[in-house]
């Protein structure tokens, strides 16, 4: 009766909402599949591609860190798997859709222990050294291509390319793209940042069409008065960059000059004239072929150099111009005085060609060789930026395995091996641990379940010949045979991915599940909520109440 009499205690705001416990869990849990519900289909060479439309227009993918983050996910447990999915894509490139997979259904073997009032960290202890073992697995089973010959490790990494365009829009021409994307890689040697791979999208075309340039090409810029005169093809050029305006600069709008004899005016109007002849002559005489300038170069320069047999180009990008500069050995000037050979870049060709539509400045033949350009042809928008998203996944796969040279089977085969070898440790193991060890055995094997239901075979059958291929020695590197809907050598069919692939995405997955099934509490503070909501508002009003001081105001951002 006494408990009765307690007043009530108030912790939190007035209208804050709390979920707590089990059923928030299973709640989180519940947020988690359903995510990975959308991404299932898109998984493996028969994946379904998804139509995302919002309001920057239409998107058409298959590639899972894509699809994540145009859905716009709002269920905080479920945020964490958009992020495993953007770690995934910014670590390693591929395996997006298999670490949202693999994150939910662990989850999803957890569900009912939840259910039943199995303490969750239980669970997560378990889990944690299951997924480390799954790791050293992976890790015993993986085969270096160290030590092959240049054309065999070529070769080797055209397969790794290959395995992941085969679930991409462009697999038709997988082939085709594997060794553009591996010359590409190995064009930029040991320097691997991403940007000194140049991809140029220009429709029209098929994706045959599509070339790569050892060197860099970018569109032709803006063009004035004089651009055609200038020549379109140059034999070992040098190549001055610069990151000044050649232009006739008029006076500031405020600028006042006050003569006290006429004649004096044009002296002036003669002075600006002499300063942008004087930096032209200047760029002729460094004995430059082609000058290049991040910002605009104009009529009157343009002319200038048609007449004196020199090419140029005026807004070129930042990315273009530093890319030239690793290419061809030059030096971005900010100045046109003092300019020394050793600043000047050269390759061995530059020509201006027609592609589709567009014009391109080609340089190849570049000393440093430490870029490479990818121009993708195809028919629609849509269909190039995909094949843009499916190439990128390529290059960051061909990219770690040529730093971790490590391959393992794929197919499914490296996760039925690792689901086998975790059953076998769990009979050794007494108590609860042994039931989520399992669990967790049985989550990997979503991977080959899910390539067959994709292809339209039965699971089932599938995943039983598998189950026993991989019980008997030597069966190791069988996995799902895409093309028979049975089972077959994926080592042997060249179905590679590399090692560290699946490391990461067994690493994150398992980080995932353990952080969410740790979650047994969310807070909503309306509070919050609604003044994130009054500033949003605010910023669409334009801010008004920001102005009256200092003129116009300026928006806060």
């Amino acid at each position: 009766m006494s408990s009765m009499m307690q007043p009530q205690i108030i912790l939190l705001k007035e209208g804050t909402d709390t979920s707590q416990g089990r059923a928030q869990v299973v709640s989180n849990i519940s947020a988690c599949t359903a995510v990975a519900d959308t991404v299932r289909t898109t998984l493996g060479p028969r994946g379904m591609d998804k139509l995302i439309h919002d309001d920057k227009g239409t998107t058409i993918s298959n590639d899972g860190a894509t699809i994540m983050r145009l859905l716009d996910i709002v269920h905080p447990a479920a945020k964490i798997l958009v992020d495993i999915a953007k770690s995934q894509d910014s670590e390693v490139g591929d395996g997006t859709t298999t670490v949202v997979l693999l994150a939910a259904e662990f989850m999803k073997e957890a569900k009912p222990y939840v259910e039943d009032g199995v303490h969750c960290h239980n669970i997560i202890r378990s889990y944690r050294s299951a997924g480390n073992m799954a790791i050293e697995r992976v890790k015993e089973l993986a085969v270096s291509i160290e030590g092959k010959s240049l054309e065999e490790k070529k070769s080797l990494l055209a397969k790794c390319a290959a395995t992941t365009l085969s679930s991409k829009l462009i697999s038709g021409e997988k082939e085709f793209f594997a060794s553009m994307v591996v010359d590409a890689v190995l064009a930029i040697g040991h320097d691997d940042r991403l940007n000194l791979i140049g991809i140029k999208k220009v429709p029209g075309g098929t994706m045959r069409d599509s070339f790569l340039v050892n060197g860099v090409a970018f569109k032709k810029t803006f063009s004035y008065a004089g651009f055609e005169q200038q020549p379109k093809k140059f034999l070992n050029p040098k190549i001055l960059l610069l990151n000044i305006e050649l232009e006739l600069k008029s006076e500031k709008e405020n600028a006042e000059i006050r003569l006290s004899d006429p004649l004096q005016y044009q002296s002036i109007v003669d002075a600006e004239w002499n300063i942008i002849y004087d930096k032209l002559d200047k760029c002729v005489q460094s004995g430059a072929k082609i000058v290049l300038s991040r910002l605009a170069i104009g009529d009157l320069a343009t002319q200038y150099f048609a007449d004196r047999d020199i090419f140029c180009a005026g807004r070129v990008t930042e990315e273009d111009l530093q890319r030239l500069s690793s290419a061809t050995g030059g030096t971005v000037q900010t100045s046109v005085n003092n300019v020394i050979d050793e600043v000047l870049g050269t390759c061995e060709i530059f020509e201006e060609k027609q592609v589709g539509n567009e014009r391109f400045n080609i340089f190849s033949g570049c000393p440093s060789g430490q870029t490479a350009t990818i121009v993708l042809r195809g028919g629609a928008d849509q269909f190039i930026e995909e094949a843009e998203r499916s190439l990128h996944d390529a290059i960051m796969i061909v990219r770690r395995a040529v730093r971790n040279s490590t391959v393992v089977p794929g197919g499914g085969a490296i996760d039925m091996e690792i689901s086998k070898h975790l059953r076998l440790h769990a009979r050794s193991i007494a108590g609860k641990s042994q039931v989520f060890v399992n669990s967790f055995a049985k989550a990997l094997e979503v991977i080959p379940r899910q390539l067959c239901d994709n292809a339209g075979f039965d699971a089932t059958d599938v995943l039983n010949k598998l189950r026993q291929k991989h019980a008997a020695d030597g069966g190791a590197n069988y996995g799902v045979d895409i093309n028979t809907g049975g089972i077959a050598d994926s080592f042997a069919n060249f179905v590679w991915e590399p090692a560290v692939v699946k490391i990461n995405a067994i690493n994150a997955a398992t980080e995932a599940a353990c952080l969410i099934l740790s979650v047994d509490e969310t807070v909503k503070n309306p509070k919050s909520e609604s003044a994130q909501g009054d500033a949003a508002a605010m910023g669409g009003r334009g801010g008004g109440g920001m102005r009256g001081r200092g003129g116009r105001g300026m928006r806060r951002r």
